[in-house]
């Protein structure tokens, strides 16, 4: 794919520098990553839960995602420190142009009744984190081999100064922002 990254590097980077009132092309704000966070409900109580969900989860970002683990024992959850509960892929270099594209460009027009993202799901660093409440809306996802249906959180990480730069970054390389009425 790399289309979104030979744009970035010719057309939009030089966009953001002349929005932005930078004066250096360094110093603009570029993506530094993009995590792909599931939680497995179930993972304890069935194993086979967690396995569907990493086939899944590395159809959807090209990578094996990496099991992670209960940091504290909670009695309410039934849950043990250490035991495993969710899965997280990082995603760097062409993976993640390719994976913010495909999101963009496929994933977000797929959704029923989508008017946009939230404009308010930025850090004071500059990352935006959105959640999907259902994997099945990613092209790669096979319906009939689907048993049970999880929910992601994916997060943008920018180089961006603040929310505002960050906003326009994403705003310029097509993220679909929710419209003020």
């Amino acid at each position: 794919m790399n289309n979104l990254k030979e744009e970035f590097k010719n057309k939009i980077s030089e966009d953001l520098k002349k929005d932005l009132g930078l004066k250096n092309i360094m110093s603009v704000p570029t993506l530094s990553k993009i995590v792909i966070n599931m939680g497995v409900r179930g993972a304890t109580a069935d194993k086979k839960n967690m396995e569907i969900a990493s086939q899944v989860m590395a159809q959807i970002a090209g990578q094996k995602p990496k099991i992670t683990a209960a940091k504290k024992a909670i009695a309410g959850f039934k849950l043990r420190e250490g035991d495993k509960i969710g899965l997280v892929v990082t995603l760097r270099g062409n993976r993640m142009y390719d994976f913010f594209e495909k999101l963009v460009k496929i994933v977000f027009p797929r959704v029923k009744d989508f008017h946009g993202v939230s404009k308010t799901s930025f850090d004071k660093n500059g990352n935006y984190t959105l959640g999907v409440p259902d994997y099945s809306i990613f092209p790669e996802v096979d319906l009939g081999r689907i048993e049970k249906i999880f929910g992601l959180e994916v997060t943008i990480v920018t180089k961006a100064k603040d929310s505002k730069q960050a906003f326009t970054l994403l705003e310029k390389m097509g993220m679909p922002f929710r419209k003020d009425k």
